[in-house]
């Protein structure tokens, strides 16, 4: 049975890392802003954070980020989970719904050199650091000549690794550096409809027990266009059976009523794109239509 939410008080259970506590203080704001005047934090530490030096693809299952966030929300000890919505897994717990998306930032991928040089300026055998399969793919389709790396850590090691000569480029989302004022570290951000981002990038998702008193406060602060935008998306990643390692981009925007969505598929070095566009109204059938264009 899951336990009754504490209406003194809305607990928001985040992970401990700067950018994840950084998202926190923006979901805490929006709270408050809305009316909703006592908001605490839990910190909960995930799988993802304790196994931090094993390869992204040699963790087992989905949820790494989020599994102990929902298990907070299941036992009581949290009202609200806050998530980076590109982590959360393609079904969520039973018993939990996503309450609100918050306004969507950069949803690009951007590019951070020591010399300021963007990717088609690195020289051939230049190392770029990414712990995303997607990236990685669509780093070897568009720019065969440079070389993926494994990387590992929070925003601050990545960089770290980067100034110590370790690598000679990042990968990184523009929402993480441009949320931990960073954002002039890239050299720069690209193309969407190429490099296409990850399903629901720059997102921050606000998850709650289906139907209780935290999931009405969160449905106060959340943003439509977003929540229309990263379902289209997601429905790709869910058509698609597929989890945190699918080598996936999907990206969706609303343009003069329409939604547009493109996505990309990386397979056996190859990338298969799919774009379509719909009704605003019917988002997780359009997500449905480019899956199937891309199978």
């Amino acid at each position: 049975m899951i336990p009754a939410a504490d209406t003194s008080t809305l607990r928001l259970a985040t992970r401990g890392s700067a950018l994840a506590l950084r998202q926190t203080v923006l979901a805490t704001d929006a709270l408050r802003a809305s009316g909703r005047g006592d908001v605490a934090t839990l910190v909960v530490h995930t799988e993802g954070d304790r196994r931090i030096d094993a390869p992204i693809d040699q963790l087992d299952g989905q949820g790494w980020f989020t599994a102990e966030l929902e298990r907070s929300l299941l036992d009581g000890r949290a009202d609200v989970a806050v998530h980076s919505a590109k982590d959360l897994p393609s079904a969520l717990a039973p018993g939990l719904a996503i309450a609100a998306y918050l306004a969507r930032a950069d949803a690009r991928d951007g590019v951070v050199t020591a010399g300021g040089a963007g990717l088609a300026a690195l020289p051939a055998g230049a190392t770029v650091g990414t712990s995303s399969a997607r990236r990685a793919g669509l780093l070897a389709a568009l720019y065969p000549d440079l070389r993926a790396v494994p990387i590992r850590g929070n925003v601050d090691t990545r960089l770290r690794k980067l100034e110590a000569g370790e690598f000679d480029a990042l990968l990184l989302a523009c929402a993480g550096l441009d949320r931990l004022s960073l954002g002039e570290r890239f050299s720069e951000r690209l193309d969407p409809t190429v490099f296409v981002p990850s399903p629901a990038q720059g997102a921050i998702a606000l998850e709650a027990v289906s139907g209780s008193g935290a999931s009405r406060a969160c449905a106060l602060v959340g943003d439509p266009m977003t929540r229309v935008a990263v379902t289209a998306e997601r429905a790709v990643l869910i058509s698609l059976g597929g989890g945190c390692l699918l080598p996936l981009g999907a990206w969706a925007r609303v343009e003069e009523g329409r939604l547009i969505l493109v996505a990309a598929l990386v397979v056996d070095g190859a990338v298969r794109r799919a774009e379509a566009s719909g009704s605003p109204e019917q988002p997780e059938a359009l997500g449905e239509i480019v899956a199937a264009r891309l199978l």
